[in-house]
């Protein structure tokens, strides 16, 4: 319930912020596959959601880790708690003019409120999926996911964080269609 109260209070935040409720289209889809679109960051599931799926992997590695003798429970919330503030970031005006200028995501304006709350669901379900399966499957997943958006989309989560952090020029006009 606690993890529930999060993702509804970063709901919250996120419309006090200005972020749209739904996409401004008007229309909830569940899938939108063209990245370099209106409709990106605005549904239930696009191309990036591979990544918040395995942010659920790493953070489940992560509590583990860390939080060895917390109970699950707690490792789940602090799992929520980081997810969370990542989408509040990641729709703060200043992540988003770094996307538009180190990444190939020139027309990118952010999430909306859905989407950042399917993230939210995407990542949970990618930390109760590493509670199941075994480490083995976990990393086959997660380099699967890597690959597949790797080849379809030109981008990943391995190059969304590499990009964000240190920008190389190479990446960007490849990810381009250079």
């Amino acid at each position: 319930m606690i993890a529930l109260g999060l993702a509804l209070a970063t709901a919250v935040v996120l419309l006090l912020m200005g972020r749209p409720l739904i996409c401004a289209c008007g229309e909830v889809k569940l899938w939108t596959g063209a990245v370099q679109s209106a409709d990106n960051s605005q549904h239930i599931a696009d191309w990036y959601t591979p990544s918040h799926i395995i942010h659920g992997f790493l953070f489940y590695g992560l509590g583990w880790l860390f939080l060895r003798r917390n109970p699950y429970g707690d490792r789940l919330l602090a799992a929520v708690a980081i997810e969370a503030a990542w989408e509040l970031l990641e729709n703060s005006q200043w992540i988003i003019d770094r996307y538009r200028e180190a990444t190939f995501a020139f027309g990118y304006n952010g999430d909306s409120v859905l989407n950042s709350m399917a993230d939210i669901g995407w990542m949970t379900l990618g930390f109760l999926a590493a509670r199941r399966l075994p480490v083995w499957a976990t990393m086959l997943i997660a380099i699967g996911f890597e690959l597949l958006t790797l080849w379809t989309i030109r981008d990943n989560l391995t190059l969304n964080v590499l990009m964000l952090i240190a920008p190389v020029d190479a990446v960007r006009v490849w990810q381009g269609g250079g």
